[in-house]
């Protein structure tokens, strides 16, 4: 088989588009030293009581920037790409103090980090954006006391942050960490996260489009921090990489998620204002309310300085960004009849909401047939005009006045979101892409849908492995199985290939059942193979075999052909013509399994049947025809290939 693009141009064309036509090699790393931190530029805290306290595990004698090195005195020359990956973060506990007037951020971050690689670290490396500078580094005991760490901090390119750089710290520990072994710390830094367009810039892209881009900024209208691959606003440990260089960007930032998916999230967030305060702020993707404190009631509201606080509890992270983001007005909600709140939108585009609510109209019928009546969430619309971010039921687009019907189709994804959510990846973002598939059905038709189906499936064919690997997961974004998939060509175009297949195996209604019986259950979402025992439930039939192939293992992509077809004339008891015989024989040189469809066509008629065909082998069928058959047809585009999907024979038989 031949294929003429690789997977890295495949890759950057999904993730980053236009942006990424100015890619080239960006130079090579440098790094600078840090000279310990001019606290005078600290913000002074607002009298009145105390709701945030950076130093909460800093022994007093302490003071932010004391345990620093000299740069000079460590080799950071031998710092390798090995000990970058090998941590794993567990938890974070995080105390995030923002002035939106200045751009300004501290935090304390409790971390507990484990080490996945395969030889004890002698020292730890974690980074954070070149925006932001380390105060502090201590190790956190069972008793809560601390230890100071000596560390030094240094500038590292990278372009997993807006900036083009990271702050690198490199703390050595009293004792190594065995593999396996965890370690808890408390970090203090802080600085500024304004606009930067200095990694797109740096590879070519104009100022004004980079900044579409790379919109993470704390500002008074709108705190907009991505996480990782954008803007690194809390503590990573990860090896620089660059968008010049392939896909290693994008792997890096699913392979992190991917490692970190296990994590425990908190976060105890404080907003200062002046005037009106800040509304809400959404974290992970959870909204919660700010609770405001004015710090001087006498003055005039516009005047008035406060704090506005939130706390968000401990909760997994899943294979999702560390996002956070703070809006300055309320939403304004675009609903339905049966849904008022389904859609809450904060934006200043008032216009725009009766087209929106047009939408969720429109396309609510599709969501409560396969998902159930009631959305868990509203889907939370955030305005903005830079580059679109999703995050769940949270949703950062610009939002315009529109046609509903053209609306309809991106709402039809966003909205399933608010209908089902999972820790699975492949489950998550792959329903959102199959409603959508869904959606082109219902209005276009069902070539429409297959037609969209086969041109995603084109990218997934291109990435795909030669040789399956036959694990359950691997170190590149080809060969990896569908449940540990870090790529989005994966866990959503596969996905939604992998959706509609089963669809075609047990049914719509054997599915829709599964669905609406999944999303409610919890227990059922944490069992790695909840999906496929609901499902079987439902349908009554073995998908072992399915899910094996599709989901558990990356097999590559079946590769099918049509064998051999042989039409037989039938002849009735009394010798006169009674129909034909078509028995069709199906190859697979593939190594995935593929059940198919099956067609047999004449002038006037046509039947279907489907057939399973194994990896690496044949499998054969008969058909039954009242008329001269004209055509065969194996595959119709559901089933994604190597190479086409869709396989047909013309044949001429003689009269009879």
């Amino acid at each position: 088989m031949t294929r003429r693009c690789s997977s890295i141009a495949i890759i950057l064309t999904l993730t980053l588009g236009a942006a990424l036509a100015f890619a080239q090699q960006p130079p090579a790393p440098q790094s600078a030293p840090t000279a310990a931190p001019d606290q005078s530029s600290e913000p002074a805290p607002p009298p009145g009581k105390v709701l945030f306290s950076r130093d909460l595990d800093t022994p007093a004698e302490q003071k932010p920037g004391d345990s620093i090195i000299p740069a000079a005195s460590t080799p950071t020359d031998s710092l390798t790409d090995t000990e970058r990956g090998a941590l794993a973060f567990t938890a974070y506990d995080l105390d995030v103090h923002i002035t939106p007037a200045t751009a300004g951020i501290s935090v304390r971050a409790g971390l507990t980090l484990r080490n996945d690689g395969a030889a004890p670290l002698t020292r730890l490396i974690l980074q954070i954006s070149s925006s932001l500078h380390w105060d502090a580094l201590s190790l956190r005991s069972l008793t809560s006391s601390t230890t100071p760490l000596p560390f030094i901090a240094h500038f590292v390119d990278t372009d997993t942050d807006h900036t083009g750089k990271m702050s690198e710290a490199v703390a050595t520990l009293p004792q190594p960490l065995a593999p396996g072994a965890s370690i808890s710390l408390t970090t203090l830094y802080s600085g500024t996260i304004a606009p930067s367009a200095e990694r797109l810039e740096r590879i070519g892209a104009p100022s004004d489009q980079a900044l579409l881009a790379d919109w993470d900024s704390v500002s008074p209208s709108l705190t907009a921090l991505r996480g990782f691959g954008n803007v690194l606003w809390f503590p990573v440990s990860a090896p620089p990489v660059f968008l010049g260089d392939g896909a290693r960007l994008f792997q890096s930032v699913g392979n992190s998620r991917l490692r970190n998916s296990a994590a425990t999230v908190r976060l105890r967030l404080a907003v200062e204002y002046t005037g009106d305060p800040p509304d809400a702020a959404f974290f992970c993707g959870r909204r919660l309310p700010l609770t405001a404190i004015s710090d001087n009631a006498n003055l005039p509201a516009a005047e008035s300085p406060g704090i506005a606080t939130a706390l968000f509890d401990p909760q997994p992270l899943g294979f999702r960004p560390l996002s956070l983001f703070v809006t300055d007005r309320p939403s304004s909600l675009a609903g339905t009849p049966a849904n008022p709140a389904l859609i809450a939108a904060v934006t200043s585009h008032y216009d725009a909401l009766p087209a929106y609510a047009a939408a969720a109209v429109l396309v609510e019928p599709l969501l409560t047939d396969w998902l159930g009546p009631q959305p868990l969430t509203s889907l939370n619309l955030l305005d903005h005009s830079g580059q679109p971010f999703e995050d769940d039921a949270l949703l950062v687009r610009p939002i315009r006045a529109a046609e509903p019907a053209t609306l309809a189709p991106s709402l039809a994804h966003s909205l399933t979101h608010a209908w089902i959510q999972s820790t699975h990846p492949w489950i998550d973002e792959g329903l959102a892409q199959f409603l959508g598939l869904l959606w082109t059905e219902r209005t276009s038709g069902r070539a429409a849908a297959l037609t969209d189906l086969q041109d995603a499936a084109r990218s997934l064919a291109l990435i795909e492995p030669e040789t399956p690997s036959n694990t359950a997961q691997s170190d590149s974004i080809a060969g990896s199985s569908l449940a540990n998939a870090t790529g989005e060509v994966f866990y959503r175009t596969k996905a939604a290939a992998v959706w509609w297949m089963l669809r075609s195996i047990v049914g719509d209604d054997a599915l829709k059942q599964a669905l609406q019986t999944y999303r409610l259950e919890a227990k059922l979402d944490r069992d790695p193979a909840g999906l496929q025992h609901t499902l079987e439930t439902a349908s009554h039939k073995d998908l072992n075999w399915f899910f094996d192939d599709w989901v558990y293992r990356d097999r590559d992509l079946p590769d099918l052909s049509i064998a051999n077809v042989t039409p037989s004339p039938l002849t009735s008891r009394a010798g006169l013509p009674a129909g034909w015989m078509v028995a069709v024989e199906v190859r697979n040189d593939g190594y995935a399994a593929a059940e198919v469809p099956i067609t047999v066509r004449s002038a006037t008629t046509s039947d279907t049947q489907r057939l399973r065909i194994p990896g690496r082998s044949t499998a054969s069928t008969r058909f039954v025809f009242a008329t001269k058959p004209e055509q065969v047809e194996v595959n119709d585009g559901s089933v994604p290939e190597t190479q086409s999907s869709i396989h047909t024979r013309q044949f001429a038989l003689p009269a009879h």
